[in-house]
């Protein structure tokens, strides 16, 4: 069983920002990836962007200057 690190997930209202959310942390090179969202958070769409803790600030600006709406933004052990 691997060990449980922090991350940064992100949860979206529609699976339109959750791809657009991949899309815009890629062409910056943010670390992260799209996964189910976790049990213990409520995404509308069910999709959620995790990536390590430490790269909450870079990602929450990338996504307002892309105008990417957000559900919410949480920091959990996954």
């Amino acid at each position: 069983m691997r060990e449980r690190t922090m991350h940064v997930v992100v949860t979206f209202h529609t699976t339109a920002e959750a791809m657009a959310t991949e899309k815009v942390c890629r062409a910056r090179e943010l670390a992260g990836k799209l996964i189910s969202a976790p049990r213990a958070l409520s995404a509308d769409c069910g999709i959620a962007w995790s990536a390590p803790a430490g790269a909450r600030s870079a990602i929450e600006e990338a996504l307002a200057e892309a105008g990417i709406e957000t559900a919410g933004v949480h920091e959990l052990l996954l």
